[in-house]
């Protein structure tokens, strides 16, 4: 019934889509941190950076972004992130459009968290001396994130279904795969059937672990 799979890394293209979702998460989840620091920084230039950030990314589709990273970035600035060979190029260039692009969703999960912080915290914490960057660091930030897990789970989620548009530049992933087998097998449900299976392999688990995780560090108020 699956003869048709024979002949085709399916596993290995899975391996990149996980790769791409864990290099993008932690690329994301630190740029999107920063952001909203900033958003919530006393800088006005800081503020307005994040705010204009968050608001042109978000409303830019992501085909766009991946599709500017190799012909903007790699082939008009010769942009290649320490690669050299032409696959790792785009995989780290997949990852780059990813980050960023995500990172404005994470900017917004956590900026949410942040605003359930209770004001005295922070003007407690800045009457006992503490700068800025550390009442961010040591009060708000590890309470917001508690609060903000299932947020940011559902941000993980939709980032690992994302990674599908780094086909468009080649990156061979499980979308790109599927792509080639349709155009050369006559099992288009099943193959169909194989991917959508296997990324609720992906999925579905993030979404129950992480779940138990919010409720297990879920701050009491």
């Amino acid at each position: 019934m699956f003869d048709f799979l024979d002949g085709y890394d399916l596993l290995g293209a899975f391996w990149v889509t996980v790769q791409l979702t864990v290099y993008s998460a932690l690329g994301s989840l630190i740029w999107g941190t920063l952001l909203a620091g900033m958003k919530v920084s006393p800088v006005p230039l800081m503020r307005g950076f994040a705010t204009a950030y968050v608001n042109v990314v978000r409303n830019i589709p992501l085909t766009v972004i991946i599709v500017f990273s190799s012909l903007g970035l790699f082939q008009t600035l010769n942009v290649k992130l320490g690669a050299s060979d032409f696959t790792d190029i785009n995989f780290r260039l997949a990852v780059l459009a990813l980050s960023a692009y995500t990172a404005a969703f994470v900017c917004e999960a956590l900026r949410s968290g942040i605003n359930t912080v209770p004001v005295g915290q922070a003007e407690a914490a800045r009457a006992l001396g503490l700068s800025f960057t550390q009442v961010l660091r040591l009060i708000i930030l590890p309470q917001a994130f508690r609060s903000v897990v299932n947020p940011l789970s559902n941000v993980l989620i939709a980032l690992t279904k994302n990674t599908t548009v780094a086909s468009a530049i080649g990156v061979a992933e499980a979308s790109y795969l599927m792509k080639g087998m349709i155009e050369k097998e006559a099992q288009l449900i099943l193959i169909s059937a194989v991917f959508a299976f296997g990324f609720v392999v992906l999925t579905l688990p993030t979404g129950l672990i992480l779940g138990w995780v919010s409720k297990k560090v879920a701050v009491k108020r």
